[in-house]
């Protein structure tokens, strides 16, 4: 990786997290390929969904992502799908990140070159969202998901969702896919003691931003059948102006209203550093600490 000129993150995410097998095809293409390093994969059986982190040279990066496309659209059927995870596609969306020597217009022309080829190649419809999208209705990913795999069937024969690429029809089984470029995400869940799930999602409305809440911070409630509790499921969209520590602090609050406890916290793939330093600083109450401070940080200088 260091004698890579560019280096672009991805982390697509696939509608799959229980069949071990299609898990494995469909990760296949990002394994021991020149100019490509997988980074973190981790599959989620109550959500059903599998989230990759890769990174990568961006003409290597786009060839490995279309040939796991290709496995997802040819092996997941969301006819038979169900998760705790909204979902509108068998590779649900495809976000781009520039990490080192790429500026987010590069990720915005890699993001349509791919999203060009997904709609030729498998006769998906593609949608640009956040950076790359082309109307200010289309930024967030929650309207473009608007309705899932079931509802999209009618919702892209209107005038204002046709897609960007691609046939303004459903495929009958990989349904669509959204593609963009962003800020590095955090996805961070927080459990809370109780299986009632309307706690879970009354927290989640009052702490997105789109409830009144904070900013860069989305939120939906999720079941978690197997251990008998839910959780606030939470996409921090910009880490640097919304720190993870107010998230964790805010569903605290609100939990107490219920009588709830918060019983753990999860970041689901990978994390900037920072994200982590800027949290472990407030609750060590440190004073005019630094990212220089940090060992690790140096050392990579």
């Amino acid at each position: 990786m260091s004698s890579w000129n560019k280096i672009m993150e991805c982390v697509p995410n696939f509608s799959e997290g229980r069949d071990l097998g299609k898990i494995e095809k469909i990760i296949e293409p990002f394994r021991a390929r020149q100019g490509v390093k997988l980074l973190d994969y981790s599959n989620d059986e109550d959500h059903n969904r599998l989230v990759v982190t890769v990174v990568g040279e961006p003409e290597a990066l786009k060839a490995a992502l279309l040939e796991a496309v290709g496995q997802a659209v040819a092996l997941i059927d969301l006819n038979l799908h169900s998760g705790q995870h909204p979902r509108m596609g068998a590779v649900d969306v495809i976000p781009f990140i520039p990490i080192k020597g790429c500026t987010m217009d590069e990720a915005i022309a890699l993001s349509k070159e791919v999203g060009e080829q997904i709609a030729t190649l498998y006769q998906v419809p593609v949608f640009l969202y956040e950076k790359s999208a082309t109307a200010p209705h289309r930024e967030n990913l929650a309207a473009v998901r608007k309705g899932e795999f079931e509802g999209m069937a009618e919702k892209i024969k209107l005038a204002e969702w046709q897609p960007d690429f691609g046939p303004a029809e459903r495929h009958p089984t990989a349904g669509t896919v959204a593609v963009g470029a962003r800020m590095p995400l955090v996805a961070y869940n927080v459990n809370l003691g109780t299986a009632d799930l309307n706690i879970a999602s009354d927290i989640a409305r009052k702490i997105r931003f789109i409830g009144g809440g904070l900013r860069y911070c989305k939120a939906m409630g999720v079941e978690l059948k197997e251990r008998g509790i839910v959780q606030v499921s939470i996409n921090m969209t910009d880490y640097t102006r919304t720190a993870l520590y107010r998230a964790f602090e805010l569903v605290k609050i609100e939990a107490r209203r219920y009588g709830v406890p918060v019983v753990g916290s999860e970041i689901i793939g990978l994390v900037p550093m920072e994200a982590l330093i800027d949290t472990a600083s407030f609750y060590l109450g440190l004073e005019n600490f630094s990212m220089n401070q940090v060992l690790e940080a140096r050392i990579m200088e």
